[in-house]
């Protein structure tokens, strides 16, 4: 029976690792993915940071069922208006450029629902796109069209991009809670569109 181990009568076999050296491609793509890595870190840091003037949280969005971002600018009559001091009311966000036809045609509508529902709490707001455009630009069609509703001015772009801008026009309907209650891409919106728009969120108001 075996009854002790001679330890000298063991034999330890070596092995041999061969690390082969990364090939030169490999070690440019890693550095490469580790650059848009940090690139990508970078750009989420720095988008958290809303320009002046623009505010936004983790509740608000651009999508139908959020709350509205908030923006603070000045009217083409000189006047600061502010989003978030309209909360009470039901909005109508219209972003649109004197050479948007759509835009042309659907003024005298929002302009119509301007006046027959302002007395009851509806704000029209035209927001103009200014740097697509110019303020001279905007002052003659407000004084073609008779607009007689605010005209927000974005001399640079902050609140396009805020609210991802894609076509023109496009209206954001904005109920009393300062909730994004539809959105309208494209034109021309009819009256009869706005008017049901209006009238269904107006009917919550004391």
């Amino acid at each position: 029976p075996l009854t002790s181990l001679n330890i000298q009568s063991l034999t330890v076999s070596s092995i041999t690792y061969s690390i082969q050296p990364m090939p030169s491609h490999l070690q440019s793509f890693r550095i490469s993915s580790v650059a848009i890595l940090l690139v990508g870190l970078v750009w989420i840091f720095i988008s958290r940071i809303n320009p002046p003037g623009v505010t936004a949280d983790l509740t608000t969005a651009t999508q139908k069922g959020f709350r509205v971002p908030d923006f603070e600018t000045q009217t083409l009559t000189g006047e600061t208006i502010r989003l978030s001091d309209l909360q009470g009311k039901v909005v109508i966000l219209n972003m649109w450029a004197s050479w948007c036809s759509p835009c042309r045609e659907e003024m005298p509508a929002l302009e119509q629902i301007y006046s027959d529902y302002r007395q009851q709490g509806l704000v029209v707001l035209g927001m103009h796109m200014t740097t697509q455009d110019s303020r001279e630009a905007a002052a003659d069609f407000v004084a073609e069209y008779g607009v007689s509703f605010p005209v927000p001015l974005d001399p640079s772009g902050d609140i396009s991009r805020l609210f991802r801008v894609q076509a023109l026009p496009t209206t954001y309907i904005i109920d009393t809670d300062g909730v994004i209650a539809d959105i309208i891409i494209g034109g021309p919106v009819s009256e009869a569109v706005l008017r049901a728009q209006a009238e269904s969120l107006l009917k919550g108001m004391p």
